[in-house]
């Protein structure tokens, strides 16, 4: 909406058409270009018109981020300002926030991804990124792709981080709850409504526990950021399609202009390869509560909680594998590889006197487990298998028999548990 991105050296309008989504925009470019309001049309957001028309499909887009029951997944969002939440300035908030948030958040609880902009990309370089983000990533964070996934991880989010790009915007127009991680107000015109947003969205405060802040933040259920996003919601299609056909000078088709529905993510489920620090405690009635954490800062600790050490054997801290009671891998019962899933854990044990049990998740709710005894057993659960492996350690560790463990707990969500000889 400035002047010198609309208008050439002879003060003419760049754009043949300039399509807004909103009147409140073609108010404020009448007061700020009065030149360039006869280009301007307003025709919504095709953008928005895919979210919303993806919204019913919500449960699919978190089963493909591989978000279980009672999980709550976690979105960090950035544009590519200097200010942003990943900037390269003085609040450059997203490299000291993710080892905290690995660190606080228990994994079986919170499932995160990061969303960042094109521009970052291009940038840095996806080498680059991704080495900037290793720990994070190793330790179960997902890397969105900034052009194809980010829509669906804003449908399925619970939770947004973010700052005053238009993504975080659209999180709080769907009406889920936004921190803001950076707010800088000074790019932004004063007008416009993401000014307002931004100046009283919640902030997240970066030094303080964040767990809390995420736990006592609620929705602003549809609101009123919602309403300047398109002032034709479902319309953009064809609008859209007969400006360009006018613009180019020939009839529109006959059949109706439709938008492209968002396509299903293919399945990523978090699947850390760092050494995760468990808690586990007894309960009763066959119940054992669990919480899982990747670290890398030390791990809330309560005083009733037991500690064990679980390992994923693809690690690349490998001088933690000697020192794991519980080593796991996710893989196909099938792999030629190992022999046997069964196989497979008799080796880790032989290689690892200090380990108690081996577990191999050979599917998204099942493991086969080998114990320190000799025992194979197959266990069966809706939490992630090597969550459940560490529950079953506690156990066995406690006197118990093993197939008398009968559930899971992860924060408030209770998992069933099936252990029986395989």
């Amino acid at each position: 909406m400035s002047r010198e991105w609309l208008l050439d050296g002879a003060g003419k309008p760049l754009a043949d058409a300039l399509v807004l989504s909103h009147p409140e925009q073609y108010d404020r470019l009448r007061r700020v270009c009065p030149e360039a309001a006869p280009t301007a049309v307003v025709a919504g957001d095709p953008c928005w018109d895919r979210i919303l028309a993806a919204r019913p499909y919500r449960d699919r887009f978190r089963r493909a981020l591989g978000v279980r029951e009672g999980q709550r997944l976690v979105v960090l969002s950035s544009t590519w300002n200097p200010e942003s939440l990943f900037g390269d300035g003085a609040e450059d908030v997203l490299p000291s926030l993710l080892p905290r948030l690995t660190s606080e958040l228990p994994s079986d609880e919170y499932r995160l991804a990061a969303v960042l902009h094109p521009n970052i990309w291009h940038g840095h370089g996806p080498g680059q990124i991704r080495a900037w983000l290793d720990r994070a990533r190793r330790a179960g964070l997902t890397l969105i792709d900034p052009l194809h996934g980010w829509r669906q991880a804003l449908v399925a989010a619970d939770t947004v981080i973010g700052d005053h790009g238009s993504v975080t915007y659209y999180a709080a127009a769907l009406g889920t709850p936004v921190l803001l991680g950076a707010a800088p107000l000074g790019g932004l015109d004063p007008e416009a409504p993401v000014h307002e947003f931004v100046r009283t969205a919640p902030r997240l405060d970066v030094t303080g526990p964040l767990r809390p802040q995420l736990d006592t933040l609620t929705a602003e259920r549809p609101c009123r950021h919602a309403e300047f996003i398109s002032s034709v919601p479902g319309e953009s299609a064809p609008r859209l399609r007969r400006l360009f056909y006018d613009l180019i000078g020939i009839p529109e088709p006959d059949w109706p202009a439709r938008l492209e529905p968002l396509p299903l993510p293919p399945h990523e489920p978090a699947t850390p390869t760092v050494p995760l620090l468990t808690l586990t405690r007894l309960l009763g009635s066959g119940e054992v509560r669990v919480a899982r954490y990747a670290g890398p800062h030390p791990t809330p600790r309560t005083d009733d909680a037991e500690a064990h050490l679980a390992v994923p054997e693809g690690t690349r801290e490998t001088d933690q594998l000697p020192l794991a009671d519980v080593v796991f891998r996710y893989g196909t019962a099938d792999d030629p590889r190992f022999g046997s899933p069964a196989d497979w854990a008799a080796e880790v044990l032989d290689r690892y006197p200090q380990c108690s049990l081996a577990a191999y998740v050979t599917g998204p709710d099942s493991c086969v487990v080998r114990t320190r005894a000799g025992d194979v057993l197959h266990l069966r659960t809706g939490a992630d298998p090597a969550a459940a492996a560490s529950a079953l350690h506690a156990w066995l560790a406690a006197g118990r028999s093993p197939t008398e463990l009968a559930a899971i707990r992860t924060g408030a969500t209770l998992h069933q548990a099936t252990v029986t000889p395989a």
